[in-house]
């Protein structure tokens, strides 16, 4: 049975610090219309400048996770978007008055209290779910990351941690499904390790720490004199415990709760699909970066499909957008090794373009005598440098750059292309332009067949 879409019922407003800024923090969450998603507002800023919360604006994973869109940022969000995503809120609309949101007591908690006390409505328009098809892998091999997301018929999540510790030991957390998540997690405090805290502060961070809002953990038996030292650094005075163990004899609200928190925080960086997913997560030493990279793979798959569906036809009658002369303006590329006759659309985050094939090109002759293939090799860089005008194009003075390809992944060739074919190739930007590497899917067609596809990396460099 259908799903109808969920926000607020009313406006609900929460005041706290912030884990790192410890700045005094106010935040209002306000119902949002059918497909509006999760956006932040920075309400103290000049224009109130909003913040989609998806992975594409992902800047900084380091304990929490920070959103950026324009010059706005956002800061250790991923607790309350596990708790819309908990609760099931597809639309809100999140008003903050500071670069980060509020720790309060360290979990998704009082994030559910207050949705529960706005109210949570039904919309007309049914949940959009993303149904993962195919498996869907993560992994970083130094730090002995892997995070997995198979094809289910609904959200559920397993996720393992180990920090080579004594008192935390190897610990393992389990959501079948999202509707145990106020009862399972939500209550899931966050956790630091005794030695982490003097470094942490040194940064410049957890200034609105303490053992409220975290779990403290000793690996080891620390001398009274060490804990008052780090205890003054904190103005929290009274810290007595020093025996290895969870500092001051904070109990535990579950036997495995850092595990627990994990994938607390694990369901809110996940949130930032953008839509609700339905698969089974095997998670393996998960954190931030981990989490909001797959995020950002579940996204590039929702967009490579959906351009799937729009298959470029060819349309004689239409003008184009950049003839051959116009399309030697971008591209340094000359004969015989030039593969762009015209470019067909343009916009900011996609390009369509097209390649004439003849008999009469010499590398036909060779490849293959007795029955005539355009070269793979050859179909990759006609992608590529359909690529790199829609790169050119996004950048002022374009004649000054070059477009370097540094890695082509899931590149797969479907069917052959022979003399006499029209290629036409379609690149979409996969996600924003940042420090000039660009991240592209491209296809190329041959009439309604997809002939190549693979996604391909690029960084735009100044020319010397």
């Amino acid at each position: 049975m259908s799903e109808k879409q969920r926000t607020l019922a009313k406006d609900v407003t929460l005041n706290g610090k912030g884990l790192h800024t410890g700045i005094d923090v106010t935040v209002t969450f306000k119902p949002a219309p059918a497909n509006h998603g999760y956006k932040f507002c920075r309400t103290d800023l000049p224009g109130r400048p909003l913040i989609d919360a998806v992975a594409d604006n992902v800047t900084e994973t380091s304990r929490g996770t920070t959103l950026v869109q324009g010059e706005a940022s956002v800061a250790t969000i991923e607790h309350v978007l596990a708790a819309f995503a908990g609760l099931r809120i597809d639309n809100a609309l999140i008003e903050i008055n500071a670069p980060e949101a509020p720790i309060m007591g360290g979990s998704s908690f009082m994030f559910v209290e207050a949705i529960k006390e706005a109210g949570i409505v039904e919309l007309k328009e049914e949940r959009n779910f993303y149904v993962i098809k195919e498996k869907i892998t993560f992994a970083d091999e130094e730090h002995g990351v892997d995070l997995i997301i198979y094809p289910d018929d609904h959200f559920s999540a397993h996720v393992l941690i180990d920090y080579n510790s004594k008192i935390l030991g190897n610990q393992y957390a389990i959501l079948d499904n999202i509707e145990d998540f106020e009862k399972e997690v939500c209550r899931s405090r966050t956790f630091v390790f005794f030695h982490e805290l003097e470094p942490l502060f040194r940064m410049g961070l957890i200034k609105g720490g303490d053992l409220e809002n975290a779990i403290v953990i000793l690996e080891r038996e620390v001398e009274q004199e060490e804990i008052d030292r780090i205890a003054k650094m904190f103005n929290k005075p009274g810290i007595t415990e020093h025996h290895a163990g969870i500092l001051n004899n904070t109990k535990l609200r579950y036997p495995n709760e850092p595990a627990r928190h994990k994938l607390l925080d694990l369901i809110g960086d996940l949130a930032l699909v953008g839509q609700p997913v339905k698969g089974k997560v095997v998670a393996t030493r998960p954190g931030h970066y981990a989490n909001t990279r797959m995020a950002r793979l579940i996204r590039q798959q929702i967009k490579r499909q959906a351009t799937k569906k729009e298959i470029p036809l060819l349309d004689t009658t239409k003008p184009s957008v950049m003839d051959i002369e116009q399309v030697k303006k971008l591209l340094p590329h000359r004969f015989p090794f030039l593969m762009v006759d015209r470019i067909l659309e343009l916009t900011e985050s996609h390009i369509i373009g097209m390649k004439n094939t003849t008999y009469n090109e010499a590398f036909f002759q060779g490849h293959f005598p007795q029955e005539h293939v355009f070269p793979g090799v050859l179909l990759v860089e006609t992608m590529a440098q359909v690529g790199g005008i829609l790169v050119l194009s996004n950048v002022d003075e374009p004649e000054k750059y070059s477009t370097y390809f540094l890695k082509i992944d899931k590149l797969k060739f479907k069917h052959k292309v022979i003399p006499g074919d029209t290629i036409i190739v379609r690149s979409d930007l996969t996600e924003p332009i940042r420090r000039g590497i660009v991240i592209m899917y491209c296809q190329a067609f041959v009439g309604e067949k997809i002939v190549a596809e693979g996604e391909m990396t690029a960084q735009v460099v100044k020319n010397k």
